[in-house]
């Protein structure tokens, strides 16, 4: 029960949380109402940052979610040509998170961390289509070990978001619902894959690590 109703955070929060508290005590000293506003924020903050551990199914047979969110979208689409795959097909699964959700993301399936790239854009609302295409995105290309499936995760910046976290490096080696990284304040990720059945529909909330995407 106390870890739920207080999760840890993750690194990234740390310094958000300590400017946060400061700026509350100090207008608290000057004035009740804003102390009380900027307490309010800090929680916000606290909770935004939250890290808490998952229930990780461990079964390459399914796709587990990268994000906290809502599915925005799901669409027949070309590989992203920043990794070389615009000549392949894929289903994308896009996951809306919004300022309330938790911001840490994780592989769906364990493997191998093929590429990452990231790439410089734009700040579109993250929930619009086009933000795939303009918005500031960070691309991981996973292979499975055992099946050679490649997977794409893009962590896609937001209206709010001035900031892709990569906890990971390229060639590692990852496990299913290890966590990959984070994206600040209000985002979106795409996870493109094949040869898969879809078990999520558009307007579902998902959990990463949690809630599967996609089954053999």
């Amino acid at each position: 029960m106390f870890e739920k109703i207080f999760p840890k955070i993750h690194p990234e929060g740390y310094r958000f949380l300590s400017i946060s508290g400061v700026i509350t005590l100090i207008l608290w000293v000057m004035s009740n109402f804003f102390g009380i506003v900027f307490a309010i924020i800090t929680i916000w903050v606290y909770y935004f940052f939250r890290d808490p551990d998952r229930t990780i199914i461990q079964d390459d047979n399914f796709l587990v979610s990268p994000a906290d969110g809502i599915i925005s979208a799901i669409k027949e689409v070309n590989g992203p040509i920043e990794l070389g795959l615009e000549s392949k097909t894929f289903t994308r699964v896009s996951i809306f998170m919004n300022i309330f959700n938790c911001h840490v993301n994780r592989s769906p399936l364990s493997g191998k961390i093929e590429d990452i790239f990231y790439k410089p854009g734009k700040f579109l609302n993250a929930s619009l289509d086009k933000a795939s295409e303009e918005n500031e995105r960070n691309y991981f290309k996973i292979k499975n070990n055992k099946s050679q499936e490649e997977i794409v995760i893009v962590q896609i910046a937001g209206l709010i978001a001035r900031r892709i976290v990569t906890q990971t490096e390229k060639n590692q080696k990852i496990n299913q619902g290890e966590r990959i990284g984070m994206i600040r304040f209000g985002s979106r990720v795409d996870l493109y894959f094949n040869k898969r059945k879809i078990m999520v529909k558009v307007g579902q909330n998902v959990i990463a690590g949690e809630s599967l995407i996609a089954q053999t």
